[in-house]
């Protein structure tokens, strides 16, 4: 691992202790939050799986419906018959924090349908714009958290391409240049010592009497 360009100093070890201890408690605190991004995207997904399999069932029966009326009725007048002038629900959609990451929180609002006479004379259709009716929450719903696990996914990747960059990049540079500069200020103290015996040996031998 190669180590940091700094001098080997000991205000400059402090600062890389202190750099180091930051760098370790970040790297937790995002380890932590991918673990708990994880566990929601993996529960989310789960629940758009199981609702996506409860809608496409339910949508086979309204398409079954309108295909049968299609063999009885023209095709203009089956357009008259669903685009009605009154809508049939409005959304609210606002942005909600998760985790520090902002993803859609959708408001259904279900309004009552002004049906025509040609709708409730008509079973098949009638049925089909009432399960359609009924299904529009769950389709909100899906469409709200598959775009919640998109942005979950993306915002793991995120979190995970941080954490390893601390993990493997960061920390282990900042631990090798700060044993880096541990051994050369040792160096710098066991030389100052044996420098300091050498000038006491040579004081020694001057003050020493002469012998006659």
């Amino acid at each position: 691992m190669k180590r940091l360009n700094v001098q080997p100093t000991r205000m400059a070890l402090t600062k890389l202790k202190e750099r180091l201890k930051a760098s370790q408690r970040g790297h937790k605190l995002l380890k932590d939050k991918q673990d708990e991004l994880m566990r929601r995207f993996i529960s989310m997904v789960r629940e758009a799986n199981e609702l996506r399999d409860d809608v496409e069932k339910r949508l086979r029966s309204v398409y079954d419906n309108t295909t049968f009326a299609k063999s009885v009725f023209p095709e203009e007048m089956m357009r008259n018959t669903f685009f009605l002038e009154k809508p049939l629900a409005s959304v609210d959609i606002e942005e909600q924090n998760l985790m520090g990451l902002s993803v859609p929180n959708m408001t259904f609002k279900k309004e009552e349908a002004e049906g025509t006479a040609f709708l409730v004379n008509n079973l098949a259709l009638k049925q089909a714009s009432e399960e359609m009716a009924d299904l529009l929450p769950d389709l909100l719903r899906l469409t709200e958290l598959e775009q919640r696990c998109v942005l979950l996914a993306d915002e793991i990747q995120k979190v995970r391409r941080r954490v390893n960059a601390l993990e493997h990049l960061t920390i282990p540079r900042l631990q090798v240049t700060i044993r880096y500069i541990q051994m050369k200020l040792e160096e710098g103290e066991r030389d100052n010592v044996t420098r300091l015996i050498k000038i006491k040996e040579l004081e020694g031998q001057k003050i020493a009497p002469i012998k006659k």
